[in-house]
């Protein structure tokens, strides 16, 4: 594993993007603070600029780091969430204009091994969108995913592509000033 870390994370300091296993579904990543990359992402999904996508950070210490004010009611869900959680934030900072939306985000703490390794090594947050082009079916395993995916990334990740397993995505939620939870995807 420490191998195909090394190998993914010379591709995104270079600005490059991967295709890589995630907690939930084979994302398409690349560096969460270049916009260019970024931008990048977009033409690869054929995927509207309105449409945004979640970033990857690998502890809490990072979160902290990009999110201002980390509602308390967060906190609980993150450490009492048995599935992949993303959260909407407000005022996030040190991300990508073109990942956020009047200054928030959707960020996920990762519980994958992989991820949080390369993002830890890294040290930025990464991007994590699925590996389809947009308004196509999600892939749910590595031979799902379509050849124009992957002809357009610069590395594909050589971990767990022969796993049969199917992980659904995230769920998203958004935690409003008042406290309240709004879920946006189960």
């Amino acid at each position: 594993m420490q191998k195909e870390i090394n190998k993914t994370e010379k591709i995104l300091r270079t600005g490059g993007i991967i295709l890589y296993p995630t907690d939930t579904v084979w994302g398409i990543g690349c560096d969460a603070t270049n916009e260019e990359s970024v931008n990048r992402i977009y033409k690869i999904k054929k995927r509207v600029a309105s449409k945004k996508f979640i970033v990857l950070v690998s502890d809490e210490e990072q979160l902290k780091k990009h999110v201002i004010n980390i509602a308390p009611a967060a906190w609980d869900l993150i450490k009492n969430s048995n599935k992949p959680l993303t959260i909407i934030y407000e005022k996030v900072t040190g991300i990508a204009s073109n990942i956020l939306v009047n200054g928030s985000a959707a960020i996920r703490i990762t519980k994958d091994e992989f991820c949080k390794k390369l993002i830890k090594k890294f040290g930025k947050p990464i991007v994590s969108t699925s590996a389809n082009i947009s308004s196509s079916k999600t892939p749910s395993i590595f031979n799902e995913i379509n050849a124009k995916i992957t002809e357009q990334v610069d590395y594909v990740v050589n971990l767990r592509q022969k796993e049969n397993k199917t992980i659904p995505p995230s769920t998203i939620i958004k935690i409003a000033q008042n406290g309240e939870i709004i879920i946006i995807r189960k």
